[in-house]
């Protein structure tokens, strides 16, 4: 007689691969931060409130990076210096964003690399514009109400922005899976990835307030992205899923 075949057990689903979490850290203040539209134009530097806000911010990192612990060590009762906590730091390479990223590169002993995907949005021919001039202009409320269907003279769209964002973060991710990166840009740009990771639409990303050096913390996760924060000035010792 035949021995019954015996059920076969079930096979163990694979890990989904581990996430990451993106520090966004807008520049701090320069001498024209809220009067002018500097864009990508160099020699702009930040500003004595704008260093003191740097150095702030450096060690508000510094600070959660050292309570937090690394992947493993709960397990493993291992310590490991902040440097290990935070994978990587990455800049938009003009002066103010590196300026900022200096201080908390610094801070974690861990040196700063330089990221065109991350600049700030091109704004072609209103580069260098006084704001107050530019609210007058038509074509402002379209910036403000319709901004996915605009495009800066003889510059790059918002939509553009936003793509070439999704795709930076997006890589950025996928090279430190499971480790926390710090990312330092600039306004209108960590507006354009908080609006991406919370599936707002483009239309409405102005709504959304990034402050000079203000973080925005975003878990990105094999089932989507999670907002942690965002725009936080204060303590960062919140920043886990809810």
């Amino acid at each position: 007689m035949a021995t019954p075949a015996q059920p076969s057990r079930p096979r163990k689903a694979p890990a989904p691969p581990p996430g990451t979490l993106v520090l966004l850290v807008r520049h701090g203040s320069t001498p024209s931060t809220g009067r002018v539209l500097p864009g990508r134009a160099p020699g702009l530097h930040l500003s004595d409130q704008g260093r003191a806000q740097a150095e702030a911010v450096a060690a508000r990192i510094s600070e959660w990076a050292a309570l937090t612990p690394p992947p493993g060590a709960r397990r493993a009762g291992a310590q490991r210096p902040a440097a290990r906590r935070i994978g990587a730091i990455y800049a938009s390479p003009l002066e103010r964003t590196r300026e900022t990223a200096a201080p908390i590169g610094a801070a974690v002993g861990l040196k700063v690399q330089h990221h065109r995907g991350l600049l700030e949005c091109d704004f072609g021919e209103w580069t260098g514009a006084e704001l107050k001039v530019l609210a007058k202009l038509p074509e402002w409320t379209t910036v403000q109400r319709f901004p996915s269907g605009f495009r800066f003279p003889g510059g790059e769209s918002f939509a553009g922005m936003r793509a070439r964002l999704a795709e930076t973060v997006g890589g950025l991710c996928e090279r430190h899976r499971g480790e926390t990166i710090v990312v330092v840009s600039h306004a209108d740009p960590i507006k354009a990835v908080v609006a991406d990771a919370l599936g707002t639409h483009l239309d409405l990303f102005q709504r959304i307030v990034i402050s000079p050096c203000s973080v925005t913390a975003i878990s990105y996760q094999p089932s989507g992205p999670v907002v942690l924060s965002v725009n936080s000035t204060g303590t960062l010792s919140e920043l886990k899923p809810s």
